[in-house]
């Protein structure tokens, strides 16, 4: 027979488990969206003077969003088959869905993900900005900055030519 502490901890463990932080992917210098493909955008030749690890907070509503539906979904799944033992299959999957969405909340809104601070010379200004993406991507140097019309985003393009390991 199922306990509730054990319940409670299935349903935790498989609600985080299956849940997708955000890997902020979206966010990264490469990545564009639909309305940005076909378009000119201006682009300016820098020099990466430094390049120090970040971390950058980005949104993870999403995942917590999906930690609620599927711990609920999980909840309902286990609180069955544990109500299965005592005949009350309908008041087991109600309870454990609702514990199920409980243990969702538990995934935070936002996240932090890896990041760099690029320290770049323009037009005879040192200037910074953090960008999503691994130290392994760039390299000092000349980098290629993509403008997309929001005149402080910086969207430096990683330099390195050797993949990331």
């Amino acid at each position: 027979m199922f306990s509730s502490k054990f319940l409670t901890v299935s349903l935790v463990m498989s609600v985080l488990t299956l849940t997708g932080c955000a890997s902020g992917d979206q966010y990264k210098a490469n990545v564009y969206k639909q309305g940005q493909v076909n378009q000119a955008q201006a682009a300016k030749m820098v020099q990466i003077m430094a390049i120090n690890p970040a971390k950058i907070e980005v949104d993870n509503s999403q995942g917590k969003q999906a930690a609620q539906i599927g711990g609920a979904i999980i909840g309902a799944l286990l609180g069955g088959a544990a109500g299965n033992r005592s005949n009350n299959v309908a008041a087991g999957a109600v309870a454990g869905g609702v514990v199920g969405a409980a243990a969702g909340t538990m995934v935070s809104d936002k996240t932090l993900v890896d990041g760099v601070q690029l320290t770049y010379v323009e037009n005879n200004r040192m200037l910074s900005s953090a960008q999503v993406g691994k130290m392994c991507e760039f390299k000092l140097g000349t980098a290629l900055v993509i403008s997309t019309g929001y005149s402080t985003e910086t969207r430096i393009q990683p330099n390195n030519d050797v993949p990331c390991p």
